[in-house]
Order: structure tokens, then C-alpha cells, then sequence
């Protein structure tokens, strides 16, 4: 038992630590700042006008630029496979608890998805989903996604 978990954790971890670090929410955002001019001319004392001029500067709040709505599907074989077995493969591994599968899934759904988009990431994507099915497999040990063990209450 001890051996399998040697085993295991190291796996689960770095698991853990790719799925925080997928998802880097890149939100481009402008600024604008509009300044207004106003001249005026004043009454001076001695019979002879005076220009006043009032400049005011109003800078507005940073803007988040609206996201495109996300495809149905990566286009990448490797990461589209990978998500399709997402859910019933982590829960025969039992990496994660089963409460937060779905959760989890959603947040690596999310992430791929925005990276098939993105032209600097696609390239590498392939090789990412690909990587992380081979971590996934090495866990589950020979066993098939299906293979989902019982929920804790019903031990």
C-alpha cells in the first residue's frame, strides 16, 4: 500500500500542479483618458478681459475586452480524446475526489479550449494532451476508465 502511494502521489501532484497552471486567464484591457479643454474669457478689473483656461483630465477604468464564445472542440485529436475520457479516467484513477471532477473538468475544458485559440500555444497543445493522458494511463495502472470505483457511502 505504502509502495502504491510512493507511487501515486508524485504522479497526483504534478497532475494537480498542471491543472492550476493551465489556466492563465489573459484578459487584454485598455485604458482611455480624456482630457477636455475650455477657454473662457473673464472680466478682468481693469475694463480689459482675461482667458481663463480650465483643463480637466478624466481617466476611466480599465475596460476588459469581451471573449470570444469557446468552440465545442479543441480541433486537436490528442486533446479532444483527452477530454472526452476526462471525467470517467479521473474517477477510476480517484486522483481527485468525486465532488470535484466535474469542477476540474470545467477548468481544464475552459483552459484547452482558450489555448486551441491562442496561435502561440496550438503548436505545443497536441504534445500537452498527449502528455497528460500518459500521466493519467501510468495512474490508472492497466485498469480501464470504466472501472470506477463506489462512492465512499456505499462501502
Amino acid at each position: 500500500m505504502t509502495q502504491s502511494l510512493t507511487r501515486i502521489l508524485p504522479l497526483a501532484l504534478g497532475l494537480l500542479a498542471l491543472a492550476a497552471c493551465s489556466d492563465h486567464n489573459t484578459r487584454s484591457t485598455s485604458t482611455s483618458t480624456r482630457t477636455t479643454t475650455s477657454t473662457t474669457a473673464a472680466p478682468a478689473t481693469s475694463g480689459t478681459s482675461k482667458t481663463v483656461t480650465k483643463t480637466n483630465t478624466t481617466s476611466a477604468r480599465p475596460i476588459a475586452a469581451k471573449e470570444a464564445p469557446l468552440p465545442d472542440s479543441t480541433g486537436i485529436a490528442a486533446c479532444d480524446e483527452y477530454l472526452a475520457s476526462y471525467k470517467s479516467c479521473h474517477l477510476a484513477a480517484g486522483v481527485f475526489p468525486r465532488d470535484q471532477i466535474e469542477s476540474r473538468y470545467e477548468m481544464m475544458r475552459t483552459s484547452l479550449l482558450k489555448q486551441s485559440q491562442d496561435p502561440d500555444m496550438r503548436d505545443q497543445l497536441g504534445a500537452r494532451c498527449s502528455s497528460l493522458a500518459s500521466q493519467l494511463k501510468d495512474v490508472l495502472k492497466g485498469r480501464s476508465c470504466t472501472d470506477v470505483p463506489a462512492p465512499a457511502s456505499t462501502r
